[in-house]
C-alpha cells in the first residue's frame, strides 16, 4: 500500500494546488465580472477549506490504536468527505443566489478573452492534479483523498461547461446565458456534493465491502482452510483503508487448538497479503457447529 507519509504529503499539497487555483479563477472573474465565473471560483473556494479539512483528517486517521480507539481511528476521513460535501452544498446556495441577481440586471463581459484563457489553465491543472489524488487514494484506501480527486474532477467540468456557456454567450449576445451557466453550475455542485455527503455516511455506518471484494475473500478462505470443515456467518465492513473481516471456522472436534491456530494464522496472513488493510477475526468453533451438511 502507499505509504502515510505520501498521502499526508498530498493532502498538504492539495491545500497549496488548490489555493493556486482559486488565485487564478479569481483573477478571471475580477477581469470580466461573469457570475458564472464567479461560481466557478466559489467552488475553488471550497476546494481550499476542504482540502485543509482533509489533510487534518488523514493526520487522525493514521494515529495508531490505542486504548480510547482499539479499532484504531480511520473513520476519520469520513468526517472530512462529509464536511467537503456540505461545504460544497453551502458554495451551491451562494452561487445560485448571485446567478439571481445577474438574472435580473444582466451586464457584458470585460476582458472576455484573457479570463476564460485563465479559467483554461485552471482547469487543465486542476484535471492533472485530480488524476494524481485518484491514483495514489484508490491505492491507499483513503476516503478523503478520493473525495478530494472527485471535487476537483466536478470543478474541472464546471470549468468546461462554463467556458462553453461564456462563449455561447459572447458569440450570440446573449447577456442570459451567462447567469444560466451559473445555475448549472449549481446544480451540479449539488449533485455531486449529495453524492460525496451519501457515500461517507455510508463509511460511518459501517458498510460492508462490495460484492466482488466479498466474492474475493469468500475465495480465499475457502482456499486456504484446508483441515476445516467448513466456515458461516461471515460480515464485513470498511473503516477508511481498512476492512473488518470476521467469521466461524468450525473444525473437527479432535483437532488440538494449535493446530487449529495454524489454519488461522494461515487464512488470516493470505488475507492481509491479498486485501492490505484487512483486519481478521475468526471464531473457531467444533463440528457439531457446522451450518451447512
Amino acid at each position: 500500500m502507499t505509504s502515510a507519509k505520501t498521502v499526508r504529503r498530498l493532502s498538504f499539497w492539495s491545500i497549496v494546488v488548490g489555493m493556486a487555483i482559486f488565485a487564478l479563477k479569481l483573477g478571471a472573474w475580477w477581469l470580466t465580472g461573469s457570475v458564472a465565473l464567479f461560481s466557478d471560483a466559489m467552488e475553488s473556494i471550497v476546494n481550499v477549506v476542504a482540502s485543509g479539512a482533509a489533510f487534518f483528517a488523514i493526520r487522525v486517521a493514521y494515529i495508531p490504536a490505542d486504548e480510547n480507539h482499539p479499532f484504531g481511528h480511520h473513520k476519520a476521513e469520513y468526517l472530512s468527505a462529509v464536511l467537503e460535501g456540505v461545504l460544497i452544498v453551502v458554495a451551491a446556495l451562494l452561487i445560485l443566489r448571485e446567478a439571481g441577481l445577474a438574472f435580473s440586471l444582466p451586464h457584458a463581459l470585460e476582458a472576455p478573452g484573457i479570463g476564460l484563457a485563465i479559467t483554461a489553465v485552471a482547469a487543465v491543472g486542476n484535471g492533472i492534479w485530480a488524476v494524481v489524488l485518484m491514483r495514489v487514494g484508490r491505492t491507499a484506501r483513503s476516503p478523503a483523498l478520493v473525495a478530494d480527486s472527485r471535487h476537483l474532477w466536478t470543478d474541472v467540468i464546471t470549468s468546461a461547461g462554463v467556458i462553453v456557456g461564456l462563449l455561447l454567450a459572447l458569440a450570440t449576445g446573449w447577456l442570459w446565458l451567462d447567469p444560466l451557466m451559473a445555475v448549472i453550475v449549481a446544480a451540479n455542485i449539488l449533485w455531486h456534493g449529495w453524492h460525496m455527503v451519501s457515500a461517507s455516511v455510508q463509511g460511518l455506518m459501517d458498510v460492508a465491502v462490495d460484492p466482488a471484494e466479498l466474492a474475493e475473500i469468500e475465495r480465499l478462505v475457502r482456499a486456504n482452510s484446508d483441515g476445516a470443515l467448513e466456515f458461516h456467518d461471515l460480515k464485513t465492513r470498511e473503516a477508511g483503508r481498512a476492512r473488518f473481516i470476521e467469521f466461524h471456522l468450525v473444525v473437527p472436534s479432535d483437532m488440538t487448538v494449535e493446530r487449529a491456530h495454524q489454519i488461522c494464522d494461515r487464512i488470516e496472513d493470505v488475507l492481509e497479503d491479498e486485501l492490505p488493510g484487512a483486519r481478521v477475526t475468526i471464531h473457531v468453533e467444533p463440528e457439531h457447529k457446522a451450518k451447512h451438511g
